[in-house]
């Protein structure tokens, strides 16, 4: 299984999301390594498709995709059980990692 963080510098929630997909994996016993993927500029987030930071791809496939016309550097908001955050909780990346596992 190959898991990617994507991310930009002036995103203050990345590392958040990295803990809690960190645990979320620990949690469904997934030992694959995280690899973090640093976008530096316009020209990469569009090449990558990147969809804000954080952002949290399976296997090439955004775990929360959503269908966009332009990509930029961006920070990017989850809707979780305690409102809008900068980041996915453990409980929403354990139950999409699930999903994947047992396809």
């Amino acid at each position: 299984m190959k898991i990617e963080l994507l991310y930009f510098d002036g995103c203050p929630s990345w590392k958040d999301g990295l803990n809690n997909l960190e645990d979320a994996l620990k949690e469904e016993g997934i030992t694959s390594p995280v690899e973090r993927i640093k976008v530096d500029d316009e020209e990469e987030a569009n090449r990558l498709r990147f969809l804000g930071s954080p952002s949290f791809r399976v296997n090439g496939q955004d775990l929360w995709y959503e269908e966009r016309d332009t990509y930029s550097l961006s920070c990017r908001v989850y809707p979780t059980p305690d409102g809008i955050k900068g980041y996915p909780t453990i409980v929403m990346l354990r139950e999409k990692l699930s999903f994947i596992k047992g396809t």
